[in-house]
């Protein structure tokens, strides 16, 4: 699960980083199941989603405290989802000041770890 940088793998969800995370520790909460839909999945499906990201805010907290998260579903490509047809749920933590020049004027965004380093991290404190 390293090299796909997976957190945790549940029995019909699992969390990875994002590739192109809007903070550090930024999670996806991923179906295995490939639906477009909050609607589309069985309520163990969803159960287990809303269960992964519970878990997933406390091990955040535990490894890196930030101040607060984002949480999210982009339900359509309409509504900015980059894979419509495979519904995930956004774990951002946010800490005060986060959002800095870089993004704003260099339209890139300053990682202070990389991925495998902070997968490593959440995935022995899970």
């Amino acid at each position: 699960d390293e090299d796909g940088l997976i957190v945790h793998r549940g029995v019909h969800a699992y969390v990875v980083m994002n590739l192109y995370p809007y903070n550090a520790g930024h999670l996806l909460v991923c179906a295995f199941r490939h639906v477009a839909d909050l609607t589309d999945l069985e309520s163990d499906e969803r159960n287990e989603i809303s269960e992964l990201t519970a878990h997933a805010m406390k091990t955040l907290r535990k490894v890196s405290q930030p101040g607060g998260f984002n949480l999210g579903m982009n339900q359509g490509a309409i509504s900015g989802a980059g894979v419509a047809e495979h519904i995930h749920q956004h774990v951002v933590p946010r800490w005060s000041g986060d959002a800095n020049f870089m993004p704003i004027i260099g339209q890139t965004k300053v990682l202070p770890q990389l991925l495998a380093k902070t997968r490593a991290d959440l995935a022995a404190a899970w």
